[in-house]
């Protein structure tokens, strides 16, 4: 496609030694962006792959892998694995045999499963090689936010079958985060410590320890006040250091940031960058809290908007297009280029009309702007 439009910026001014210079000009900003600029791609990529087997340890995935197959018994397999993090098993579990997971499965148990799961890309193949029942437990032991994901991977049939078995509190975390994916509230969790406005410090911090056994996000305490709407935010650190005689609303910051459900990721991202704080509460309309968006959520979020933010400089749709087949990508971009080989000839016409001028001055053909930038076109489709 880029030789086909090279060829309709030379052709008609062969005659021409000035035309044909400026039109060469062109043609190399055409070449450069379809033939080099894929090969700087390949050099990041190259120094990001090294970069990143550098900093990783394979090891440790290498020695679950050796653990999990040297066929131990069941407590003092489980007391090896207890000194790994969940991340790294879910690494190992692409490399081992659908007999050697489902193994691993019962020794491991339905909360470790569940926290395993959180850091895999796709868990839908794995959540295959267990129970419906065992499912659902693993589903309502994850958090909200990330049992969404998981269920999203699922195929409607096996997701509906899955829904029907949680249990009451888990269903209500899944149907209160079925949001758009644009939506800020898609991104929260349901895992968070709330308590009342007119509690002591005593009795803050004996609140906070009995619900601390199901929620471990405890850096920072949302309060809400009589009609259970948001009215502020504690620091964790503030909570433990308070006398017992002083006032619970001394602590209470009462400006903390906020976000609504139904925002668009995009709108409210920066507020969520520039506020830095461990998480953010996501608030209804009517001023209740829905969830929180952690720290590793705003990592996550800010992530993906970067990464579609760079796919779209690259002519991308989204990040998502990295992925699709060269037929598809084919289909997307062939029109364009058409459209630009008839638009790149008729740009041609133009300038052939001032083929005098450029002869006197070769050197305006730098300035051609609308050329350098119907090349700068072309090489991104292609």
């Amino acid at each position: 496609a880029a030789f086909l439009v090279v060829v309709s910026f030379i052709t008609p001014y062969q005659k021409s030694p000035y035309i044909t210079a400026g039109n060469l000009l062109v043609c190399f900003g055409i070449l450069k962006r379809c033939f080099f600029a894929p090969f700087c791609g390949l050099h990041r990529d190259l120094e990001a792959a090294m970069t990143e087997r550098m900093m990783k340890r394979p090891e440790y995935v290498d020695e679950l892998i050796r653990i999990i197959r040297s066929n131990l018994p069941k407590e003092e397999l489980l007391d090896k694995l207890s000194d790994y993090h969940d991340n790294d098993i879910a690494e190992a579990l692409d490399s081992l045999t659908a007999s050697e997971r489902k193994r691993l499965y019962s020794v491991l148990g339905v909360q470790r499963i569940a926290q395993i799961f959180a850091y895999l890309d796709d868990a839908e193949p794995y959540f295959k090689e267990i129970s419906l029942e065992n499912a659902a437990k693993v589903v309502s032991e994850m958090d909200s936010d990330d049992a969404v994901d998981a269920l999203e991977d699922m195929d409607d049939r096996t997701k509906h079958q899955i829904v029907n078995m949680l249990d009451q509190d888990a269903v209500k975390d899944v149907n209160l985060l079925s949001y758009e994916d644009v939506e800020i509230g898609s991104c929260m969790t349901t895992n968070f410590i709330v308590i009342h406005n007119n509690l002591t410090i005593r009795q803050a911090m004996r609140e906070l320890v009995n619900q601390a056994g199901e929620n471990d996000n405890i850096s920072t305490i949302y309060v809400i006040d009589d009609e259970e709407k948001f009215y502020g935010a504690i620091e964790l650190q503030k909570l433990i250091v308070a006398r017992e005689h002083e006032d619970l609303e001394d602590i209470i910051s009462r400006s903390y940031p906020y976000v609504l459900d139904h925002e668009k990721i995009s709108d409210c991202i920066e507020k969520i960058k520039d506020y830095a704080e461990d998480s953010i509460p996501v608030l209804l309309e009517d001023g209740t809290i829905a969830g929180i968006i952690t720290a590793q959520d705003i990592v996550e979020v800010v992530d993906d908007e970067m990464g579609d933010d760079y796919a779209k400089l690259g002519g991308l749709t989204a990040e998502e297009d990295l992925e699709e087949k060269t037929t598809e990508s084919v289909k997307k971009r062939l029109p364009w280029l058409i459209i630009l080989l008839f638009l790149g000839m008729g740009v041609s016409t133009v300038v052939g009309m001032f083929e005098s001028v450029v002869a006197v001055l070769p050197i305006v053909m730098c300035f051609q702007s609308l050329i350098l930038d119907m090349a700068g076109n072309v090489g991104t489709q292609s």
